[in-house]
């Protein structure tokens, strides 16, 4: 009885594994006074339309290493900041943009992945 119980589990712990790995993309970020920061980073999708990014290589804008975007409500997301010394920073509110729907908008920094 164990052995059919590890079989029918074993594929399903497969898939989440797999389904949470971070895929390549192409991400614009802009933050406070500084330029636009494009390149490649890898995006990690969560649950709920949440995601987050960090770059291939270097960091973002400001010395992030990670950006969150949670999602709270319809269309409206939290976005913080993670430094490579752990620090972690909120960004603030941000809201999907109707021209780009790859970008979240918030009042001095977007973040777009594609």
């Amino acid at each position: 009885m164990m052995k059919k119980l590890i079989f029918a589990v074993a594929p399903l712990i497969l898939f989440a594994a797999t389904a949470a790995e971070a895929r390549p993309a192409r991400c614009v970020v802009t933050s406070a006074g500084n330029q636009a920061w494009r390149g490649p980073c890898d995006f990690q999708a969560e649950a709920g339309g949440s995601f987050s990014v960090s770059p291939m290589r270097g960091s973002f804008p400001g010395g992030i290493s990670d950006i969150s975007v949670s999602m709270m409500g319809n269309g409206v997301a939290d976005v913080r900041g993670l430094t490579s010394r752990g620090i972690t920073s909120r960004w603030g509110e941000a809201r999907r943009s109707p021209r780009d729907r790859a970008c979240w908008i918030g009042s001095d920094f977007s973040v777009c992945a594609y």
